[in-house]
């Protein structure tokens, strides 16, 4: 099977997400557990349990490696932030940003 998109036009180059705030302050454990819940029932929404854990392990990298990760899996970035993506079979990923960032009211110890 051909590949429709080569590496270097698999879409937007990413770009860190825009603060946001969640509706309440949360801690880390809070938003470790949010995150847990939507990475174990992602794949259950379509799309290829492959391209969810490569973008799992995107979100969850520094943007250069992020960069690659997408690149190499063929993943299309819709949105440079990651929130919208589609593999090269045109399923569609949505993440929050919640997975792809902390928000700006993330309660810290000390």
């Amino acid at each position: 099977m051909l590949n429709t998109f080569s590496v270097s036009d698999n879409g937007k180059k990413l770009k860190k997400p825009k603060p946001w705030k969640h509706t309440q302050a949360i801690t880390p454990a809070q938003l470790r557990q949010m995150r847990d819940e939507f990475w174990d029932t992602a794949p259950h929404y379509g799309g290829q349990k492959e391209i969810w854990d490569a973008l799992r392990a995107a979100a969850d990298s520094d943007l250069a490696l992020a960069q690659t990760i997408v690149d190499s899996a063929g993943i299309i970035v819709s949105n440079s932030d990651m929130t919208l993506c589609y593999d090269e079979r045109g399923a569609k990923y949505e993440l929050p940003k919640y997975v792809l960032s902390e928000p700006t009211n993330l309660i810290r110890d000390g």
